[in-house]
């Protein structure tokens, strides 16, 4: 069964490639960029509990981010070991540039949109144990 989840979850990775690869993004840096739409300037701690990320993924991927010039990583004045992340305009922009990729997939997909959304919630129900 977990086999079986872990080859969806690459096969739908690969799916998104030819659609983010010319932003510049990776399926990680997607997710992690659709967690801070949501909810922007969270400590890092708080983005990885978020995206089920250790700091040991997530520190590389933010500091290639801000590289990018996607996000901003601050330093808590209150606690300095705290690290904040904050979308820049570049960040906030790529939001209108990623519009279509959700419909893309989509469109992509070998279900109908009420299988997909049943699956949805079994999966968030299995995250939700962890």
């Amino acid at each position: 069964m977990f086999f079986a989840l872990y080859v969806c979850s690459k096969e739908i990775i690969r799916k998104y490639q030819p659609l983010l690869e010319p932003l510049g993004l990776t399926y990680t840096s997607y997710i992690t960029l659709m967690c801070l739409w949501e909810k922007d300037n969270v400590s890092v701690k708080e983005l990885g509990k978020r995206l089920f990320l250790d700091s040991g993924t997530l520190t590389p991927l933010l500091k290639k981010m801000e590289g990018q010039g996607l996000v901003l990583r601050t330093r808590s004045k209150k606690d300095e070991r705290t690290v904040f992340v904050t979308l820049t305009e570049e960040g906030k922009n790529m939001k209108e540039k990623c519009r279509d990729i959700p419909s893309k997939m989509m469109c992509s997909s070998v279900f109908d949109k009420e299988k997909l959304i049943s699956l949805m919630n079994d999966l968030h129900e299995i995250m939700n144990k962890f």
